[in-house]
């Protein structure tokens, strides 16, 4: 949940950043976007959007019509083109063991909401990050549907907007080959690799995650 920014946060606010952690529903790729969209449109003078994962869908759709937005930061996250959907991303090339490790919840709409099993969070989503930590993040995580990941994205606002990306040669949800390939798809003004780092780089590495942010607000 959003509280993963926690040291982010604490970082930009004390080199006087003002941040907000939205809460994503997580329940589409449109509607998520259009919850953020309203968001930004509250926020006066100029904005840095940053997207964890999935995240990196919903900023990439939410920054299309918001003049204010500056910049996208990717953190460990998808930079989608048009068309492409986290799924299609996320197997693009070998690597991603996140499929054996979701839990799925039937929805009323026949929908269902994916959890990572409890007992295979630390290793699949945060392995570099103390075992205490990770066992209330497994049993306070927030699902997302599976249509959400199956969804396609309309824009591909990196196009316009000078994007950013941190990633960790470690992370089992998103291979860092396709990590790489997305990148350099994106012409990104910089990107990070962190050896070993999980897919939770806003936890385990808070400092580099707020200095490309930072990187990012001042380019």
């Amino acid at each position: 949940d959003s509280s993963g920014w926690g040291g982010v946060i604490s970082q930009l606010n004390e080199d006087g950043y003002r941040t907000i952690a939205a809460a994503n529903p997580l329940r589409s790729v449109a509607t998520d976007a259009a919850a953020l969209d309203s968001l930004i449109k509250s926020i006066p003078g100029d904005v840095v959007l940053v997207g964890h994962s999935y995240g990196g869908m919903v900023i990439t759709e939410a920054a299309d019509s918001n003049d204010n937005v500056k910049a996208l930061v990717y953190v460990a996250a998808f930079i989608p083109d048009v068309g492409e959907t986290a799924f299609s991303l996320s197997t693009m090339f070998p690597g991603s063991t996140l499929g054996d490790a979701l839990q799925p919840v039937a929805l009323p709409n026949g929908d269902a909401d994916l959890y990572i099993v409890p007992e295979k969070f630390h290793d699949q989503f945060a392995a570099d990050v103390a075992s205490d930590l990770t066992s209330l993040m497994a049993a306070t995580q927030r699902p997302v549907t599976q249509a959400a990941l199956s969804e396609a994205t309309t824009v591909a606002t990196w196009k316009t907007l000078p994007s950013f990306t941190i990633y960790g040669t470690g992370d089992l949800n998103i291979p860092v080959e396709v990590q790489v390939f997305m990148a350099n798809r994106a012409g990104a003004v910089k990107a990070i690799e962190i050896e070993g780092g999980s897919h939770a780089l806003m936890i385990s590495h808070p400092d580099e995650v707020s200095d490309l942010i930072e990187n990012a607000a001042t380019h």
